[in-house]
C-alpha cells in the first residue's frame, strides 16, 4: 500500500472521547493472508492500548506486519479474529477522528501546498474561507509561511513531509496514525520534524501510534515503545519511557540519562525478534 494518510479516515469528524476510555483498545487481534492457497499468518496474538494523550511507538523485524497492524487498526483491511475499539466502542469501517499518515506524502502535483492542505477539509464541506485560515495556521505552525502557493515540485523532501503533516493535522483528528513517516528524511531534517510533531501533538493532547524502524527515534518521541516479535507477530516486550529533558526537543531527549540505555535494551529485543 502506498503511503499516504487516506482521505476518508483524515477526513472524519473527531469522535467523541468518553471519560476514562482509551482511544484505542486491541484485544487479541490476528490477521493472515491466502498466498497462493497457503495461508500466511502475519499477525499472531496482540493486544495493545493507546491511552488519551499519549505517544506509544511500535519498532519489530522488517516485515514483521507493521503496516498490516496500522491497516487492520483503522478498519482498512478486517481482522480473522480479536477485538478492536475505539472510543470504547467496536466500529465497522473506518473510525472518525483517525488521521493516518505514511512514508511517501504523494501530495497532488496540480495542487499547491495549501491547496494539498485543504483537501479533507473540502471533502468534509468546510467553507472555502475557514478551510484556507485554518490551513494557513497549521502550515505556519510547521514553518511553511511563505510557502503555502508552492507546488510540490518546487518543494524538498522535508517540506513536501510536512505539508503532508499539516493535511493530516487540519483535520484535527484526535488519534494519529503514523507508518515511518520520517523515514526517508534527512538526519537534520527528521529531528525537526520530529521536534515539531511531538510538540503539535502534546500541546493539542492527541494521541499518536507511530510505527519506526529507527529505535533513536521511537525512545526520543515517544512515552512507550512496545517491541514486536518477528512473523506472526506480537508483543515481545513494552518500554515505558522516562527521560529527563523537554518531550518535544528530539536533540534533548537524546542526551538524556537513559536514552542509550533504553536504545541498547530495544535492540538486544529486535536481535533476538530476528532470530
Amino acid at each position: 500500500m502506498s503511503a499516504v494518510e487516506t482521505p476518508a479516515i483524515a477526513a472524519g469528524a473527531v469522535a467523541p472521547a468518553r471519560a476514562g476510555v482509551p482511544p484505542l483498545t486491541v484485544e487479541h487481534v490476528a490477521k493472515s493472508y491466502d498466498s497462493d492457497g497457503r495461508i500466511v499468518p502475519v499477525i499472531g496474538d496482540l493486544s495493545l492500548t493507546l491511552n488519551e494523550g499519549e505517544i506509544v511507538a511500535i519498532v519489530g523485524p522488517s516485515g514483521c506486519g507493521k503496516t498490516t497492524l496500522l491497516n487492520t487498526l483503522c478498519g482498512l483491511i478486517s481482522a480473522d479474529a480479536g477485538r478492536i475499539r475505539w472510543h470504547g466502542r467496536e466500529i465497522s469501517g473506518q473510525p472518525s477522528g483517525v488521521g493516518y499518515m505514511l512514508q511517501k506524502d504523494l501530495l497532488l502535483p496540480w495542487r499547491t501546498a495549501l491547496r494539498n492542505v485543504m483537501l479533507g477539509l473540502e471533502i468534509r464541506g468546510v467553507s472555502l474561507s475557514e478551510a484556507e485560515e485554518r490551513s494557513h495556521v497549521v502550515l505556519d505552525k510547521l514553518g511553511l509561511h511563505g510557502f503555502d502557493e508552492h507546488y510540490p515540485s518546487t518543494l524538498s523532501g522535508g517540506m513536501r513531509q510536512r505539508v503532508a503533516l499539516a493535511r493530516t493535522l487540519v483535520n484535527e483528528p484526535d488519534v494519529l496514525l503514523l507508518d515511518e513517516p520520517f523515514a526517508a528524511l534527512d538526519f537534520q531534517t527528521k529531528l525537526l520534524i520530529e521536534s515539531d510533531t511531538a510538540k503539535l501533538v502534546r500541546e493539542s493532547g492527541r494521541s499518536v501510534l507511530l510505527i519506526t524502524h529507527d529505535i533513536e527515534e521511537a525512545v526520543s518521541i515517544a512515552d512507550r515503545v512496545i517491541v514486536l516479535s518477528k512473523r506472526p507477530t506480537r508483543v515481545k516486550a513494552v518500554y515505558d519511557i522516562a527521560l529527563d529533558s523537554d518531550r518535544t526537543d528530539m536533540i534533548a531527549a537524546r542526551e538524556s540519562h537513559g536514552f542509550t540505555d533504553y536504545v541498547r535494551r530495544i535492540w538486544a529485543d529486535l536481535d533476538v525478534a530476528r532470530n
